[in-house]
């Protein structure tokens, strides 16, 4: 009789995770890119982002900030967001990644992470306003960096000893703590510089 050898199960709340904040962080920059386009062919055309003199996508679009490299980074951000979404769908599939995928693919989301950080303290400190779909794009790449930090690792998509994997799987409960932090960060120099408490609550 053959021995049949069965797979380890894998969850499944990471690769489906990604994949969602991948799309939320698509549709973002989608949003953005289609606002962008029809600014420029209509210079009064006033973006749907556009709530209030606080509340709005306007001025950042129009600024260099946002277009950092010569091109709107909307662009940058369709490309970007592919990414997470290709790798869940994989691991959903079953795919197994080698190790220095995983390593290019954190150092992406690393350099993501750092560009919208600078991204915020722009938009905050410098241009003075708090674009709608930016701020999505802000908190859909957080999330999206930290759980993915420690995961690989600790839930067995690298090989790895079962001690190191125990180490990756005790950071890993501290991501959240992480994250949240970040939103923290954002939120109070938000409050601090801009008053958002103040617009939001009119």
């Amino acid at each position: 009789m053959t021995e049949v050898t069965q797979t380890p199960t894998r969850s499944r709340v990471f690769p489906i995770a990604t994949i969602v904040l991948g799309f939320i962080g698509l549709f973002a920059a989608f949003e953005l890119i289609t606002e962008y386009i029809k600014k420029i062919k209509e210079p009064g055309y006033i973006p749907n982002c556009n709530v209030s003199v606080l509340v709005t996508c306007g001025p950042n679009m129009d600024s260099w900030q946002g277009s950092i490299f010569g091109f709107s980074n909307t662009i940058i951000g369709i490309g970007a967001f592919m990414a997470p979404i290709i790798v869940g769908v994989a691991l959903l599939a079953g795919a197994r990644f080698a190790n220095w995928f995983w390593a290019l693919y954190r150092i992406g989301l690393a350099l993501g992470l750092v560009f919208v950080g600078w991204l915020a303290y722009q938009s905050i400190y410098s241009l003075g306003t708090l674009c709608p779909w930016c701020m999505v794009v802000w908190s859909v790449t957080i999330p999206l960096f930290w759980t993915t930090l420690f995961q690989p690792e600790a839930a067995g998509y690298v090989n790895v000893s079962d001690q190191t994997k125990q180490r990756f799987v005790n950071m890993r409960s501290w991501v959240w703590v992480a994250i949240v932090l970040c939103f923290v960060v954002i939120a109070a120099a938000a409050q601090f510089r801009l008053d958002w408490f103040a617009e939001f609550t009119r």
